[in-house]
């Protein structure tokens, strides 16, 4: 499936619609629809159950999206958050810089290049632009990326405030707070799942690239000498979780990073095969104790954490292993969709993880006339203990294919013998296999095949 067809299927289906579409959209903004909510929050449950729920010491917060400024001069976001852009002099076409030379060469080589090493590359090369096709660039400039706004009624009183271009300052700002609160010892870890913003110039992609996303952020803090063991455990916990979810393993692989960031220590993606390419939905880095430090100096309070065991006092270590819903939920719409030839039909089916699946049960009632006051019955008894969906319209076999195309784990089908002996057919989505299954083992017997 290309990119445009996602586009289409998710607009047909209500996953996802494009945003404020009724004023013609505002680009790269995408509005979640029934089913993509419902996908989202599932992804969201499976990353908190997995990262907060079954791990030691593992809490979540949910700090402000809006922070004291200070909190991005410490983070350095103020001073060098930017992206190195280039114009088309022939077609006017902005691109970034990096971008082009990796799609040019095929590989990341752009990130480890610098803004003079970019221009001189694209020009020795005569890199073309991606749409007109000519080589003739201006030079690299670089563009902030965080949102700015005003606070204040009155114009003397108004201050500069951001919308936070990542989530993880609002883990570092509070590593006092839950520590103290929840009377922790290292190592310990902070969650966080929430929107961030950047002014990217050139977003695109459906939602692998827009001005507003979302992030489900891990913080862990450890020891010093204990930091690299910590990180490459969240690199494979990380790869894991995905294929947990149910995405194919052929389709992720690591892209450790050649150009390290001046913080960091040790840095690594986990990118997915998507139509236009390798693109990264989780980032593990190994930042050392360098966020913590800046916080200490900006802000004059010490994070400093005392061993218990040793009385030594440190600052520590932080690895942080970053998640990006939007695309994870991409990533996972993709891997889930196949077409199958059933005799002179195709059959769309999206073969999501039980757990994530919109709708765990489709109440059929066979035919409306005679099945439909006892379908609604299960229906509204079902509802109650996972999401279900009711559907009268059309051949049973129409509403099979509607049921399997939005990921529908189990069709349940009412008919004569559910109102003579209280049995009811119960379809699987994947195999298409069916089973009679009493109706009062119904509950059970779902909610044993969607856990995670």
């Amino acid at each position: 499936m290309d990119m445009e067809k996602m586009v289409n299927f998710c607009k047909n289906y209500g996953f996802i619609f494009p945003g404020s579409e009724i004023y013609g959209g505002l680009a790269n903004t995408w509005d979640y629809g029934p089913l993509g909510t419902r996908l989202k929050n599932n992804v969201k449950d499976a990353w908190r159950k997995r990262f907060i729920q079954e791990r030691i010491s593992a809490y979540e917060v949910d700090a402000d999206i809006l922070m004291h400024p200070r909190v991005w001069e410490a983070s350095g976001h103020v001073s060098s958050f930017s992206d190195p852009l280039i114009d088309c002099k022939e077609c006017k076409m902005r691109v970034r810089a990096d971008n082009l030379v990796n799609d040019f060469t095929g590989d990341s080589s752009g990130d480890a290049m610098n803004d003079d090493e970019l221009i001189s590359f694209i020009r020795d090369n005569n890199v073309p632009c991606p749409n007109c096709g000519k080589s003739n660039f201006t030079d690299v400039r670089e563009f902030k990326l965080m949102f700015d706004t005003k606070r204040g009624v009155t114009n003397d009183s108004k201050s500069t405030i951001y919308l936070r271009p990542e989530n993880a300052q609002g883990e570092y700002v509070n590593f006092l707070n839950v520590m103290r609160s929840m009377r922790c010892k290292l190592p310990f870890s902070i969650g966080q799942i929430g929107k961030a913003f950047r002014n990217e110039i050139t977003p695109g992609n459906f939602t692998f690239r827009t001005i507003e996303f979302e992030q489900m952020e891990y913080q862990t803090f450890c020891k010093e000498g204990d930091d690299s063991s910590t990180y490459k455990f969240f690199k494979d916990y990380g790869k894991k979780f995905y294929t947990d979810l149910g995405i194919s393993e052929d389709n992720l692989r690591f892209h450790d990073h050649e150009k390290l960031a001046h913080y960091a220590k040790e840095a690594c993606d986990i990118e997915y095969k998507f139509p236009f390419g390798w693109g990264e939905i989780n980032g593990t880095h190994n930042r050392t104790n360098f966020d913590l430090k800046r916080h200490m100096e900006y802000s004059g309070i010490s994070m400093e954490y005392l061993d218990p065991l040793t009385n030594e006092k440190y600052v520590p270590f932080v690895i942080e292993s970053t998640y990006g819903l939007d695309r994870t939920v991409l990533a996972l719409l993709f891997d889930a969709y196949h077409e199958e030839k059933i005799e002179d039909d195709t059959r769309e089916v999206l073969k999501l993880h039980p757990f994530l699946a919109p709708f765990k049960v489709a109440v059929l009632p066979l035919a409306k006339k005679y099945h439909s006051e006892k379908a609604k019955e299960i229906y509204e008894m079902l509802s109650k203990s996972f999401m279900t969906s009711y559907d009268e319209a059309g051949s049973i076999g129409k509403r099979y294919r509607r049921a399997d195309a939005i990921g529908t784990v189990y069709s349940l089908t009412v008919d004569d013998n559910t109102l003579n002996n209280n049995t009811v057919t119960l379809r699987d989505r994947d195999t298409m296999k069916q089973i009679t299954i009493p109706l009062d083992e119904v509950k059970n017997y779902v909610e044993e095949k969607i856990k995670f």
